[in-house]
Formats: structure tokens, sequence, C-alpha cells
């Protein structure tokens, strides 16, 4: 009887130490959303997906990453879902007065700037400082 007991302890033992940790999304995710572990948990499985080369928890805490497509509920987190962030950011310099903002510069005259933000919307900023 031990020795089952003992066997079947091993074997348990031996199957998580063969496992290895999947990321999986709690919620949807948005389209250049950062990702952040409690938008995430953690499961242990024995094999992963051929197409898929998971995202460690290693590679998660050492930078910080965004969704590069928008992103399921309960799906996997993929290395060719997220891509790592780079920040974009504009600074309006209207006399003394500086404005910076996250986005990409589009199109400048002598009357307004158009930035693409990062979530894809395009903000008009008029140079006497009014939004529209």
């Amino acid at each position: 009887m031990k020795l089952k007991l003992s066997f079947c302890m091993v074997a348990l033992l031996s199957i998580n130490a063969w496992a290895f940790d999947l990321l999986i999304a709690k919620n949807n995710m948005d389209y250049k959303a950062k990702v952040s572990l409690q938008d995430l948990q953690v499961k242990k499985v024995a094999t992963a997906y051929n197409r898929c080369v998971p995202l460690s928890l290693e590679k998660l805490n050492k930078n910080t990453y965004v969704t590069t497509h928008y992103v399921i509920k309960g799906s996997v987190i993929c290395t060719k879902d997220v891509e790592i962030y780079k920040r974009e950011s504009v600074v309006f310099d209207f006399g003394g007065l500086q404005i910076e903002q996250e986005g990409k510069l589009i199109y400048e005259n002598d009357k307004y700037i158009r930035i693409k933000k990062n979530d894809g919307q395009i903000e008009k900023i008029y140079k006497d400082g009014r939004l529209k």
C-alpha cells in the first residue's frame, strides 16, 4: 500500500515538474492595451499549441507589453499577440505652456495639429489651446 502511495506521489510531482505556465486572458483586451498581471491568469499545462509560443512570466515582468490585436477572454497569450511597449508622445509648445500627449503627429499647420492616439483615434488640437 505504501509503495502504491509513494508511486502516486512521485507521479504527481513529476507531472508538475514537466508542466509549464500559460498566461490566459481573464477579460477581453483591446487593441494596443497594456498587458498586466491583473488581466491574466496562470495555468500549468503539459503541452501547448504548435502555432503558439507562449509568453512567459519572466518576459512579462522584465518588459511592458501591449497587445497587437483584440484578445478574447480565455485565450492563451502568445508572443505574436503582444509587442514591447514603445512610448510615443508629442510635445506642444504654445508659448509659455507645454503639453505632452501620447500618440503620433500626423499633420501640422499654422492653425492646428492632428495626432493619432495609441487607440487609433485622431485628435485635432488648435494652437490656441482649444480642442475643436
